[in-house]
């Protein structure tokens, strides 16, 4: 294998693969980014088994030569070393040669590096995906989508499906959940699918998911995704994103979503999530991060929190609606923050069916999202 390559765009395709590369592996193997190249362009590959990246560069991109390859062939390079030192190498062309017993030399400007490269057919091969059910969704609302339910996620190996987020695809309706059994997320949106197409019980880790919505662009691109047994693959541009879907069934969640409410209540979402804000401040203090909200004879909305240490904080939020029943509730201020910073609505709607049963919350002008935290009981 012998090569020249644009410094920026082998740096960009190393930086979407070495997302793959885990810290903990223990199989040698896995710890490198393998390179391979044909008269096509170069492609790299990272895994660590429950996900795996592959960059293509081609040969040219527009009017402009990326790659000029002398010689096809592979070699993994060790990615901790690789990925820091092509940061650093001094000019913008890189030339890479690869020798006997997979001896790798880099050579830009005046510096050389010699890496002690590993045999390429020792690493996995990719999961072969049949292209039966493929989705596009745009790539800001599938990064939106991921943020506004991933926090929700249990990070307990002890219940390893709910590390993850739930897919469902019906009728054109995309819908994601997650919970850690305190707290819940769901976020749904409506997408061009042809007809017929659906899965269920879809689960992809949370991280995995952090990883995906780093690699996708902030221009409005189209991501494919594509659903079979074990795998999902995501295509974004010019990189593929192998993720295994997580053993086993994810709980019915639809039980616990209320119907009706007997308390129903509108604010404006940043006024609320400033003063909870606040009450945070001392709840954080004594470690237990709750925070009580109750309802005013003057229509109003009291957010407190007290330490036995520091004192008490209390604030009146204006409610531009009020229905029903008097209230008061203690939650983990925690949890409501996680929430308010991901609702993109100005206002939002707050609910509940009794002093010990679930928050409902949800964006006021919107019905693709839904959260639900559930409250504390305090001796108080």
């Amino acid at each position: 294998m012998k090569i020249s390559i644009l410094k920026n765009v082998l740096n960009e395709a190393i930086q979407h693969v070495s997302k793959a590369i885990s810290s903990r592996t223990t199989i040698p193997i896995l710890s490198g980014i393998k390179l391979d190249v044909n008269h096509q362009g170069v492609t790299l590959t990272a895994s660590d088994t429950d996900i795996s990246i592959q960059s293509f560069i081609p040969m040219e991109d527009g009017d402009q030569t990326v790659v000029q390859v002398e010689q096809p062939g592979s070699v993994v390079l060790p990615a901790k070393f690789f990925v820091e030192i092509i940061k650093k190498l001094p000019s913008q062309e890189i030339r890479m040669e690869v020798k006997d017993q997979f001896q790798t030399f880099i050579s830009s400007g005046a510096t050389e590096i010699q890496i002690v490269g590993l045999d390429p057919e020792e690493f996995p091969v990719l999961p072969n995906i049949e292209e039966n059910q493929v989705i596009s969704v745009p790539g800001d609302l599938l990064k939106n989508m991921i943020k506004q339910t991933v926090f929700s996620i249990s990070t307990h190996e002890t219940t390893p499906i709910l590390t993850g987020v739930l897919w469902n695809l019906a009728e054109g309706e995309l819908k994601f959940v997650a919970t850690d059994r305190h707290r819940l997320a769901t976020r749904s949106a409506h997408l061009e699918t042809s007809e017929g197409l659906r899965f269920s019980n879809v689960v992809i880790a949370g991280k995995t998911l952090n990883e995906l919505s780093k690699i996708i662009p902030d221009q409005n691109m189209l991501v494919d995704i594509v659903v079979a047994d074990n795998q999902v693959l995501f295509k974004v541009d010019r990189v593929l994103f192998y993720s295994r879907i997580l053993d086993g069934t994810y709980p019915d969640t639809s039980r616990i979503i209320p119907t009706s409410y007997k308390t129903e209540l509108i604010v404006d979402t940043k006024s609320l999530s400033e003063s909870i804000d606040r009450a945070y401040l001392l709840s954080r203090e004594e470690k237990t991060n709750i925070v009580k909200m109750q309802s005013l004879e003057n229509g109003g909305l009291e957010i407190s929190s007290s330490s036995s240490e520091l004192g008490k904080v209390r604030e009146e939020v204006t409610v531009s609606k009020f229905e029903g029943e008097p209230l008061k509730i203690s939650f983990n201020s925690k949890y409501m923050l996680d929430v308010l910073k991901v609702i993109d609505s100005e206002q939002l709607t707050i609910a509940f069916t009794g002093i010990m049963s679930p928050i409902i919350l949800k964006p006021a002008d919107s019905s693709n999202a839904l959260y639900i935290i559930l409250p504390y009981r305090t001796t108080n």
